[in-house]
């Protein structure tokens, strides 16, 4: 059994992990903390009562690497990136579900914060197995992606190769409250969200730089993503809606096939995706259609799953050297 930890147990992500990692049969989890301690597993999460009972620990990067070889950091940007540099140092492996180390240096700094783990930020492999896969087994530091540009890059990275030169690429995006983590907000507020539905930060969010550079990262070639979210009044679950335009007519539903054929979370639908099929799993559906040259894609993903923790536990799991579907939820919450 490899032991590991779990850095900010308080929030939706820590306890997703928890639950996943409580139950894996190689990784022993043998360490639980939030940035300030002081309660119980219980009572961060009643639902664990008679389920998983271990002390929560205020987070100390020392104390993991007496215990643990693999840290999984389910903290705030700014915040993570300090305690993954000590984690590192001490010959910790992490795998880090900010947005931290998932960026190059000027975007990050752009969008978010100064860096102050510069030197580590050059070694990050970004966590999204079906295209980094191999550059994850080598690495220490998983830069584990969020639940928009997984969503929106599983399906839209198909098609680079295909997109007429220049066109944009537009994406709809509708998240499920749960994104917003536990925070008290008024957009969060149950009167607000309740029975409505808005965008927030719309063309303007940091999310599309992340989307934008990953695509030229893979395809050298720099694309305008024009970005809005949604919040939708369900808990959990996100549903992207994206439009491109084709150089050359092809057959979509083929060109997912063909390059997801062999990977285990990726499904392909011949009817448009829903969320409720993929949540409480690390599955992402996809649905595509042309008309002429005119692309429509719909890819459907649990984002506190997918997009967060049982992504996590896959990049973990190749890192080891273990089948990557080992642990990994795969029923969905249905009906």
């Amino acid at each position: 059994m490899i032991p590991v930890a779990v850095i900010g147990a308080s929030g939706y992500t820590g306890l997703e992990l928890v639950k996943i990692l409580s139950q894996h049969p190689e990784f022993e989890l043998v360490y639980l903390a939030t940035s300030e301690g002081g309660a119980t597993l219980q009572e961060l999460h009643p639902a664990l009562e008679k389920v998983v009972s271990m002390p929560v620990e205020k987070a100390d990067a020392a104390a993991v690497a007496q215990v643990a070889e693999i840290a999984f950091l389910a903290l705030p940007h700014k915040t993570a990136m300090g305690f993954a540099a000590e984690l590192l140092e001490r010959g910790v492996k992490v795998v880090d579900l900010s947005a931290d180390y998932r960026l190059r240096l000027d975007t990050y700094e752009a969008h978010y914060c100064p860096h102050i783990d510069r030197g580590h930020l050059e070694e990050a492999v970004y966590g999204l197995p079906e295209f980094y896969r191999e550059k994850i087994r080598k690495s220490r530091l998983v830069a584990n992606p969020g639940c928009y540009p997984t969503a929106s890059l599983l399906g839209l990275l198909p098609f680079v190769p295909h997109l007429m030169p220049d066109a944009p690429i537009f994406i709809d995006a509708k998240s499920g409250v749960s994104g917003a983590g536990k925070k008290l907000s008024e957009t969060t507020h149950y009167v607000t969200i309740n029975e409505n539905i808005f965008a927030y930060n719309p063309v303007s969010h940091r999310h599309a730089p992340e989307i934008a550079e990953k695509i030229d990262d893979l395809y050298v070639t720099q694309r305008e993503v024009l970005f809005v979210p949604h919040l939708i009044p369900v808990t959990r679950g996100m549903l992207c809606s994206l439009y491109m335009q084709l150089e050359n007519e092809v057959d979509p539903i083929e060109v997912l096939s063909d390059l997801y054929a062999d990977e285990p979370f990726v499904r392909i639908r011949t009817e448009p995706v829903d969320i409720k099929s993929v949540a409480g799993t690390n599955f992402c559906d996809i649905y595509a259609k042309a008309s002429g040259r005119s692309l429509f894609i719909s890819s459907a993903i649990d984002n506190l799953l997918r997009g967060a923790s049982s992504q996590a536990v896959v990049n973990a799991n190749i890192l080891c050297g273990f089948d990557e579907t080992l642990g990994i939820p795969k029923y969905a919450y249905v009906p």
